[in-house]
């Protein structure tokens, strides 16, 4: 059976601080939170949908955060929630996204008794000069409790981290990667950062004190990063935000595309195909791969078989079931 989220968004609801990057309105395309009626009116409405296409859903509350907001709303959202699962069996539990110093003992027996499945910490960097020039308001340490906390509870592990933040840096992004190796998340989510009007960043942008990473060194780095984390079993959920027209009107600069995740495959197909001819005469070649695959070995606009033709080789792709990438 397949799965997915059914997200929804309580933009900025007990944030005790305001990032340099945040603007939730054009991130999620919403400005007020919901009450818990609509949350389970939403989630009967979607059931059938979910059923019908056999599939299951985990409730996700993204947008702020969650474990902050006050208590008797954060009740009567989970509370709204456990009633979807209890009456609907395409629900399999509840994930929520919060800061990492809005993490106790005492908050995740709350989450636990309502069936909440995963937390995802929105870390964003593991270098505290990168979290307190973008007022982030906690510490790597912050990160490193409260993961701690969750996997000694019953609650899965997820962490979100950014790329590209304003006094960022390519060895910054890496720490943080190899920071999250060591505290074993079962996922992450990876986001290059987009300058938002309205924000810290989008002021610094403007005045020209602050320039994110271009666009193809994004996608490098990300494709480091998407390597990092499938070579130790971590399961890389989201790379890029999910296309919406807000973010589209309302970004100044930054890194943003739609088929992001794409992008960043072609690029790691591109560096794995370079290797293999490497040991092979310049020339024609045929290279086979599956057939989910062969857009991303072509690469966009042909981009990957134009940069191979300059590298001397003549590439044909061709489809074999299976195959990530073989060479005849």
């Amino acid at each position: 059976m397949k799965k997915t989220n059914i997200s929804i968004f309580v933009p900025h609801a007990g944030c005790p601080h305001r990032c340099s990057f945040c603007d939730q309105k054009s991130i999620s395309g919403k400005e007020k939170a919901p009450d818990p009626q609509q949350v389970f009116s939403l989630l009967e409405q979607q059931s059938s949908h979910l059923e019908d296409m056999g599939m299951s859903a985990e409730i996700a509350f993204f947008g702020g955060s969650f474990t902050a907001i006050p208590r008797g709303y954060m009740h009567s959202l989970l509370k709204a929630a456990n009633s979807a699962i209890k009456r609907f069996p395409c629900y399999t539990g509840i994930r929520c996204s919060t800061r990492p110093d809005c993490i106790s003992e005492e908050i995740l027996e709350l989450l636990t008794r309502y069936g909440v499945t995963a937390v995802e910490l929105g870390a964003q960097s593991m270098d505290d000069a990168v979290l307190k020039a973008n007022d982030r308001g906690h510490t790597a340490d912050d990160v490193r409790r409260a993961s701690e906390l969750i996997k000694n509870s019953s609650i899965e592990l997820g962490l979100q981290m950014m790329t590209g933040l304003y006094k960022d840096s390519e060895q910054a992004v890496l720490k943080t990667a190899r920071e999250f190796v060591k505290l074993a998340p079962k996922t992450v989510r990876v986001y290059p950062t987009v300058i938002l009007k309205n924000t810290r960043l989008g002021e610094l942008f403007e005045s020209g004190e602050y320039q994110s990473f271009s666009f193809e060194q994004t996608v490098e780095i990300c494709a480091k990063l998407l390597k990092i984390f499938e070579e130790n079993n971590i399961s890389v959920i989201r790379m890029g935000l999910h296309a919406s027209k807000d973010v589209e009107r309302e970004m100044l600069g930054g890194v943003y595309h739609p088929s992001f995740r794409e992008i960043v495959e072609s690029k790691q197909l591109l560096w794995e195909l370079e290797e293999l001819l490497s040991t092979l005469p310049k020339g024609d070649h045929t290279v086979f791969t599956d057939k989910k695959n062969i857009s991303r070995v072509i690469g966009q606009n042909r981009g990957n078989i134009k940069k191979l033709s300059e590298q001397g080789y003549t590439i044909k792709v061709k489809e074999r079931a299976g195959a990530r990438l073989e060479i005849d």
